[in-house]
């Protein structure tokens, strides 16, 4: 993280500008849920990616600052509504903006964000605005597929693994895959790079996820992690985790999941759940699935004719994203 430590400075300045003027605008209630959301922090992951990518090229990092912005935007819009989808309680270890306001101001604010994830693009000329609008819109549409298909698979009884690797791939990694490809838009990469490094990013998302899922089931510390641990559980997502337990577990196994599922005590369903997954060996499956996607977006990024040094600290980065412990 050293090596990116300025890029990271600078895209905090440059949202701090976007923020200071927040609180004062009115109606309050519509402005200070986004203003509180982008002050709880977190990696700020996809907008350092595009000025990570911008650089790759050999270009000034300043030049995608609007587009980390876009990206920053838009990714906190969807926070807001996921936390209402899905009833979360935390974000960061802070209260989610529905269970601060209402559901009706958070809906509302999250709506302002996506509009304004969109208009902060006007500061470019018209073509390359063009160039990322076109891509920020189609990554919206994904976004939103996956998200429905995430809802629908909780009435469905036949998911496939696959079919979560898909909807996981709209609803998280086309995000990353997005951030990059606008950083290379603003340094002008060529349209083979631009295309090779959204890949890069697309497949590290999936495997981000993969993890992040084993750890809302795994972690120890709640803190760290910023979520409830076992919220999936206690939610009954079909998650990897889930999926992969029903496809390997004996007939006995999974009748214990299907009635863990309709368990309403919180602590027994996810200790019962994870009995099951420690027997199945899930953590270990579920950690080897996400090494093929980080292999594979290795050699995407491979395929990109920007700086080899760069390159090299943007592999060393990505793998120390997926080593996250808590």
């Amino acid at each position: 993280m050293n090596n990116y430590q300025s890029f990271l400075d600078l895209f905090l300045k440059h949202l701090e500008e976007y923020r200071s003027h927040l609180n004062s605008k009115s109606p309050k209630e519509l402005y200070e849920p986004e203003n509180y959301i982008l002050s709880l922090g977190g990696k700020r992951l996809r907008p350092l990616l595009a000025l990570i990518a911008c650089d790759l090229f050999d270009k000034d990092p300043k030049l995608a600052l609007n587009s980390a912005l876009s990206v920053e935007l838009f990714h906190n819009f969807s926070l807001i509504h996921d936390d209402i989808l899905d009833a979360a309680p935390l974000r960061r270890n802070k209260e989610t903006v529905h269970e601060k306001w209402n559901t009706n101001i958070a809906i509302l604010s999250g709506d302002v964000m996506l509009v304004k994830a969109k208009q902060v693009l006007e500061h470019y000329d018209f073509k390359e605005f063009k160039k990322l609008n076109i891509l920020i819109n189609k990554t919206a549409i994904e976004v939103c597929e996956g998200q429905q298909h995430d809802m629908n698979f909780e009435s469905m009884d036949n998911v496939h693994v696959t079919n979560y690797i898909d909807m996981i791939t709209n609803k998280t990694a086309v995000l990353l895959g997005c951030s990059l490809k606008m950083g290379a838009i603003n340094a002008n990469a060529k349209e083979e790079d631009q295309t090779n490094l959204y890949a890069f990013g697309k497949h590290l998302g999936v495997a981000f996820q993969l993890m992040d899922d084993l750890l809302d089931a795994f972690a120890t510390d709640q803190k760290k992690f910023g979520k409830q641990i076992g919220g999936d559980i206690m939610a009954n997502k079909k998650t990897f985790l889930f999926l992969k337990a029903q496809e390997l577990a004996s007939e006995k196994q999974n009748k214990e999941l299907l009635k863990l599922m309709k368990t309403k005590d919180p602590q027994k369903k996810v200790e019962g759940v994870l009995t099951i997954y420690d027997t199945l060996n899930i953590k270990k499956i579920c950690q080897q699935e996400a090494d093929v996607h980080t292999l594979q977006a290795i050699d995407f990024l491979n395929k990109v004719n920007g700086n080899a040094s760069k390159k090299e600290n943007l592999k060393k980065y990505a793998k120390e994203l997926l080593n996250r412990q808590a």
